[in-house]
């Protein structure tokens, strides 16, 4: 298995560009283990110094967001410190990427919550800034809230994605496009797969912005954020041809919409799903609408990244082949 460190020279915070040199190159079909730090700045960390990890610490003195080189960022620079890219051999633009989450794994021992003024879901009712720290207890898989509940960690990542187009340039981390990125699903945990398009040699994957639990929607505009090691098997397919990523579990098909409009959002994952559907069965489009109607089920992803989210899924037992089309049947 490879491994990359959560040092500096492994990192970049609040943005992708295509133009980011990898830090690392494998076959394809290669395991890889990533480490990542907690999407936050230096006022989100806990007042105890002694739960900071070290490479956080180095992370925090000698990054600069944005990348601190004088070019432009398309886009607000996000939080998120992403560990990567890194290019896996024969991925060429046309290209997909498949990426099998083996692995998510709280590495500290703290998360935090916050409201930004002015940002989530209700934005206009919420415009103080607000932040608890939680503390995680990772051989119980468990994080207590300042008030005492408990509740259980489902850990994933908020982003994971290879680069966009170069012709982009670099753009911040906040949306979740067609490359994927921010994409705060929920869903995408250990046993999933994600499928990725890809659009420069090497497809340069990178991920970040680990979080111990969220619920859908991310309302108030973050989750448990916190520090995850993640282990993945990427894989070139040439078989395939993406416009945008869709995950699948062994017995669940996962699509997704992303727009600034929830509606239009939603639209796209249920085309989404259709697509893969009419790819994976022998059932006509209208068969297929009609069968996301009646066992797809829709899942506000998020609400908070500019590009919202919504996801289908559908349960794999229902994608079996039709007997028949358009034939009617009589009680």
């Amino acid at each position: 298995m490879f491994e990359v460190k959560a040092s500096p020279e492994n990192l970049y915070w609040g943005y992708f560009d295509a133009e980011t040199k990898p830090v690392l190159t494998v076959p394809s079909g290669a395991e890889v283990m990533l480490h990542t730090l907690p999407a936050c700045f230096e006022e989100d960390v806990p007042p105890n110094s002694t739960l900071v990890t070290p490479d956080h610490r180095i992370a925090l003195d000698n990054l600069v967001p944005g990348g601190g080189d004088g070019k432009v960022v398309a886009g607000p620079v996000g939080p998120h410190v992403l560990t990567g890219p890194i290019f896996v051999e024969g991925a060429m633009p046309g290209d997909v990427l498949q990426v099998d989450i083996l692995e998510a794994t709280p590495r500290q021992d703290w998360g935090f919550c916050a409201i930004l003024p002015l940002l989530g879901t209700l934005p206009e009712e919420f415009t103080n800034y607000e932040r608890m720290h939680v503390s995680i207890d990772r051989n119980r898989q468990m994080a207590k809230l300042p008030w005492g509940l408990e509740i259980a960690l489902d850990p994933f990542f908020g982003i994971m994605g290879v680069a966009p187009p170069k012709e982009w340039g670099r753009i911040g981390t906040p949306e979740p496009r067609a490359f994927g990125g921010n994409m705060d699903n929920k869903d995408l945990r250990p046993g999933s797969t994600v499928y990725f398009p890809v659009f420069n040699e090497g497809a340069l994957f990178s991920a970040g912005d680990g979080h111990g639990c969220q619920g859908h929607g991310e309302v108030c505009i973050t989750a448990l954020e916190t520090a995850l090691n993640g282990v993945f098997r990427l894989t070139v397919r040439k078989d395939m041809k993406l416009a945008q990523p869709f995950a699948e579990t062994p017995d669940k098909l996962i699509s997704m919409g992303f727009n600034s409009d929830l509606d239009e959002a939603a639209r796209q994952s249920v085309r989404e799903m259709i697509r893969l559907i009419c790819e994976r069965t022998n059932l006509d489009r209208n068969q297929a609408y009609m069968l996301c109607s009646l066992v797809a089920d829709l899942h506000v992803t998020q609400l908070v990244d500019i590009n919202k989210g919504v996801h289908a899924i559908l349960d794999k037992r229902h994608l079996v082949n039709a007997l028949a089309r358009r034939e009617e049947y009589s009680l």
